[in-house]
C-alpha cells in the first residue's frame, strides 16, 4: 500500500510517500479503507520527535491518529458492524495516513457528514467529550472554552450548546462570526482577557476548559474560582504545577458514537478549513504547524 512516513524526526520535510505493507485487523479491531485523515497537534510533536521520550516510534513511522474510510476486515470480537460501512474513528497513536489503516475505536460516520469533516471529527470529539466530563454536568451552566475556534474547542463548544449550557469562547476576531454561528459568545483571546471575559458574564462563569494551551490556565483559573472548576487538554505542564486537571483522548467507541449522535441530531458538524491530497503531506503539516485552521488530507489522490 502507499502511506505518508518519515524515516527521521524533524520538520515537515522529512515527510514522504511510500510503499509499505498492509496492517489488517486483530481481535477487537477493523481495518478501513481510508478515505481523508486529519493532521493533529500530536502528529506534529511525534514527526519532530517532541513526544519520543514518552511515545517513542519505530521509524520509518506512518502519521496519523484518526481516519474515515470503508470496512474490509473485521477481526474477531466485533459485531457492531458490517463490510461496506463507512466508519469515523481512532487508530494508534501513529499509524493512520495511508490506503488502509486499523482502528481500535469507531462509530458509524454520519450520512450528514462529508468525508472530510469525518476525517476532521475522531480526535477531537472524544479529547472534547472527555474534557466536558471531567468539568461536570453542562446543563444551566456558563462554560468559558479557551481556543474555541479550533476543532477540539469548536467540538466542545457544540456538544455543551446541545447539553444545555451557555458557552463563552476566546479566538480571533477573525473567528468571532463562525462561534455565533454555532451559538457562543466570542470573546478576544489574549492580555486583558479576565476583564474582557467578566464584562460580557457579569455572573461570573462556572466552569472552564482550556483547548489552546497558549499559557491561559492562571486567567482560567482566576474567571471560574477554583482548581477544580477548569480543566486542560492542551498545557499538561502547567497543569500539574497548578493543581488543574488534565485530559486525553481515549480510544473510546463510546466517545465517538455520542460525537455521531450529535451530528445526527444537527448540533456538531466538524470544522474543515483546507482539503490536500496526501502527496501534500509536506505541505500539510506545515500549514497545522502554522495554525491555519484543521486540514484534512485524501486519500484518493494517492491512486
Amino acid at each position: 500500500m502507499l502511506a505518508v512516513q518519515y524515516r527521521t524526526y524533524g520538520d515537515p520535510s522529512v515527510l514522504e510517500v511510500a510503499d509499505r505493507p498492509e496492517p489488517h485487523a486483530g481481535p477487537d479491531s477493523v481495518r478501513i479503507r481510508v478515505l481523508a485523515v486529519s493532521v493533529n497537534p500530536i502528529d506534529r510533536l511525534l514527526r519532530a520527535g517532541q513526544l519520543k521520550d514518552v511515545f517513542p516510534l519505530v521509524l520509518p513511522a506512518i502519521p496519523g491518529r484518526d481516519a474515515v474510510g470503508i470496512v474490509d476486515e473485521i477481526g474477531d470480537g466485533v459485531s457492531d458492524i458490517v463490510l461496506g460501512d463507512r466508519v469515523f474513528g481512532l487508530g494508534g497513536v501513529s499509524d493512520t495516513t495511508a490506503q488502509y489503516a486499523v482502528l481500535t475505536a469507531w462509530a458509524p460516520a454520519p450520512a450528514a457528514w462529508t468525508d472530510e469533516q469525518a476525517a476532521a471529527a475522531g480526535l477531537a470529539s472524544v479529547t472534547a467529550l472527555r474534557a466536558l466530563d471531567a468539568l461536570g454536568p453542562a446543563t444551566g451552566s456558563t462554560i468559558l472554552i479557551d481556543g474555541a475556534a479550533g476543532a477540539v474547542g469548536s467540538a466542545a463548544a457544540a456538544f455543551a450548546i446541545a447539553e444545555g449550557a451557555h458557552v463563552i469562547g476566546t479566538a480571533s476576531e477573525a473567528n468571532h462570526d463562525r462561534l455565533r454561528a454555532l451559538g457562543v459568545l466570542p470573546v478576544t483571546y489574549g492580555d486583558g482577557l479576565v476583564e474582557r471575559v467578566r464584562t460580557v458574564a457579569p455572573d461570573g462563569v462556572d466552569v472552564a476548559l482550556d483547548a489552546a494551551g497558549t499559557g491561559s490556565l492562571p486567567h482560567l483559573l482566576e474567571l471560574a474560582g477554583d482548581v477544580a472548576h477548569v480543566v486542560t487538554v492542551a498545557d499538561h505542564q502547567r497543569a500539574s504545577e497548578l493543581g488543574v486537571r488534565s485530559v486525553n483522548a481515549d480510544n473510546d467507541s463510546s466517545l465517538l458514537r455520542r460525537a455521531a449522535e450529535h451530528a445526527a441530531a444537527g448540533a456538531y458538524t466538524p470544522h474543515v478549513s483546507e482539503v490536500m491530497s496526501f502527496r501534500d503531506a509536506t505541505r500539510a503539516h506545515a500549514r497545522s504547524e502554522a495554525g491555519s485552521g484543521k486540514t484534512v488530507m485524501r486519500i484518493g489522490s494517492l491512486d
